[in-house]
């Protein structure tokens, strides 16, 4: 049988960690069950997640339970923490969402669940702290049916002792009619429905809920028995090898542990390891097999289908990458949408920062980490003010590096809004190359995207190469606030390249500034992230969080109201509310709900107030011109781009 990887998730507090702790014990994995406020839970390892009460990445640990194995993964449940949590959700077979019987569905629980039903994870609920004062699960099992998924139902007396009820089997029928006539007729046995609700559950269709306390150990072993039996994978050991790379680490030498999910074939020590993904197809060998069990690691000589397992020997492999037979790349739909300057010492190397936070980088692609040259600063993109207090412990403790951070700004970024030719010419002395490109309006969310309508006649396909792997290598300043240019498609038209005189980075330059030029042509717009937004609240704050959406600058769908509540959908500007959870709680007492998640970029809303106050400089960049240099007399000279089309070679 191939192991199964199953996914821990919950809103921060609702005690997923501890019931974690509770599947360990039970299934005598640890011998002693650690607490979150004691600071000994197994699968918060680390120093941070132990003072901070908090779950901060994704750790995993092997568990067996009546000769199956299961690998258990414990996510973050803190918003600032969604990237790692994630990244975590594309291995998962199988995941568990951890609710608190008395708050209820929370802002983070809905995304979480809006995550895994889009990744189509099967998913169990379980309804924890059923002992604490304030519980009520069948208010919480009825949310879930309204707010979550109307298939969810609950097990607890409808799967005693592995037999499926009357009640599961009506619930069952009731959606699908192949199984309502097997109802009617009666003559199937206990074996052929615990198969259909296998296959239910695993074809996303039915979502089981069970209650309990995590703390007090109620319902978690009977919990334990109903997903043994419920879950089922059908790796092929016997294909060729592939699989997922979910998370890059670093040990306590430095030695760069690539986590990988395999998903076909198997792997041994000395095999090969390939990225059809990549352009250069590149290879590499994987020197160590580990299997990680909390902070533990066991040498294997070879894994498998269905294995959760670290690598050694692998320099180049990012998160979120397939491998082998899998050629797809992920992208990411939780995203940072602040940016924060690095502050450290004056006597510190600047190139020691660097190295650290490029380490960060790897293990959390989604920090983006930046370097200005012109600035000589290091930027980085964040999801929060608690993240930024992680990775400043993180950089003192593996690093000894003090560093602080600047108040996290808003990541604008640039677009266009008209399609134009730019023109770039390089030719000071004994250098040359010219680049013609054409710059259009692409759809939000695109990024920088590459065409070639380039001849090989024209310039040589290593050449037309060149430029194109320019244009990806770094972000490009928009015009109007310096920030990253995004939803441009880039279409190489022509170019043209000298026998003697082109050399390295001479496509680079012209490339650069045949970009730049297109730009200074183009009606430019600056874009500001959104978050989509669900809003629950009484029914008499409805008015008051109506007027705040609107003073936001949001907009907002009719409201869904009854008798006593209202929930409100929409979409605002990040800039104007991301602190409007803290003060809808303020006015709320507490019980308002309201879930952000980003919704894209879209045109700012007060485009020309941030334009002044970034003022940003377009001809005072150092890394950008628009202008072109061409050669007259053995010197080169600068043409500004308003004036270097006409005196390009190829028009």
């Amino acid at each position: 049988m191939n192991p199964i990887t199953i996914g821990m998730f919950a809103h921060v507090d609702a005690g997923k960690t501890t019931f974690a702790e509770q599947l360990l014990y039970h299934t005598h994995s640890i011998r002693e069950r650690g607490r979150v406020d004691h600071k000994d839970a197994y699968l918060d390892s680390h120093d941070i997640e132990r003072a901070r009460g908090i779950t901060v990445f994704a750790d995993q640990a092997v568990m067996t339970y009546q000769g199956s194995t299961y690998y258990l993964i414990d996510t973050p449940g803190h918003v600032d923490f969604s990237p790692e949590m994630e990244r975590a959700v594309q291995v998962m077979d199988y995941a568990i969402l951890v609710i608190s019987a008395v708050e209820g569905i929370q802002g983070h629980t809905e995304t979480v669940w809006q995550l895994l039903h889009k990744h189509r994870i099967p998913t169990f609920f379980f309804i924890n702290k059923i002992d604490r004062v304030g519980a009520e699960v069948d208010r919480v099992f009825e949310d879930i049916r309204m707010h979550l998924t109307a298939d969810a139902c609950m097990l607890t007396d409808s799967f005693a002792g592995g037999n499926v009820g009357e009640a599961l089997l009506e619930f069952m029928a009731e959606r699908d009619e192949t199984l309502l006539d097997a109802f009617l007729a009666g003559t199937e046995g206990q074996a052929f429905w615990l198969r259909a609700l296998q296959d239910k559950i695993r074809g996303h269709q039915l979502f089981p809920c069970a209650s309990g306390s995590a703390l007090q150990d109620i319902g978690v072993i009977e919990f334990m028995d109903q997903l043994h039996r419920l879950t089922t994978v059908d790796y092929d050991d016997q294909a060729p090898f592939g699989g997922r790379v979910y998370k890059i680490r670093h040990d306590s030498n430095g030695v760069r542990l690539t986590y990988i999910k395999g998903l076909s074939g198997t792997l041994k020590v000395r095999d090969e390891l390939c990225y059809p993904g990549r352009e250069d197809r590149m290879c590499e060998k994987a020197t160590r097999l580990l299997i990680i069990n909390g902070s533990k690691s066991q040498a294997v000589d070879q894994v498998r289908a269905g294995d959760l397992f670290a690598v050694t020997g692998l320099s180049s492999a990012e998160a979120g990458q397939g491998i082998g037979v899998y050629s797809d790349r992920l992208v990411y739909e939780l995203v940072p949408t602040l940016t924060s300057k690095v502050i450290f010492p004056d006597s510190l190397n600047v190139k020691d920062v660097l190295k650290a936070f490029q380490v960060l980088n790897a293990e959390d692609p989604s920090l983006n980490v930046i370097w200005e040259e012109s600035l000589q600063e290091i930027h980085i993109h964040v999801m929060g003010l608690i993240q930024l207090e992680v990775l400043e412990q993180l950089a003192k403790e593996r690093f000894q590096i003090p560093v602080s951070f600047g108040k996290p700004e808003i990541l604008y970024k640039e677009t266009i809004l008209s399609a134009v030719n730019g023109y770039g010419h390089f030719e000071p002395l004994k250098h040359y190359a010219e680049v013609h490109l054409r710059l259009e309006p692409a759809e939000r969310g695109s990024g920088i995207t590459f065409e070639n309508a380039c001849h090989a006649n024209d310039l040589s396909i290593g050449n037309q190469n060149l430029v194109k792997t320019h244009l990806y290598e770094r972000d490009h300043h928009g015009l109007l606030t310096g920030m990253p240019l995004t939803d441009v498609r880039i279409t190489l038209l022509t170019g043209a390249a000298h026998n003697e005189h082109t050399h390295g980075g001479d496509f680079r330059e012209a490339a650069f500034r045949a970009l730049r030029q297109g730009l200074e042509k183009a009606e430019n717009v600056l874009l500001e992230p959104y978050y989509e937004f669900k809003i629950k609240v009484e029914i008499d704050h409805m008015g008051k969080v109506l007027s705040d959406i609107q003073r936001a600058s949001g907009q907002f769908e009719p409201p869904h109201a009854t008798a006593s509540h209202a929930v409100i959908t929409g979409r605002v500007p990040v800039a104007t509310f991301m602190d409007y959870g803290t003060e809808l709680a303020s006015f709320t007492h507490g019980k308002g709900i309201a879930q952000f998640v980003f919704g894209g970029y879209d045109r700012c809303h007060n485009e020309q107030a941030v334009i002044e106050r970034k003022n940003y400089r377009k001809d005072a960049d150092p890394l950008y011109s628009s202008s072109s240099i061409f050669c007259a007399k053995g010197h080169g000279y600068t043409v500004a781009w308003d004036e270097a089309e006409a005196k390009m070679h190829l028009l």
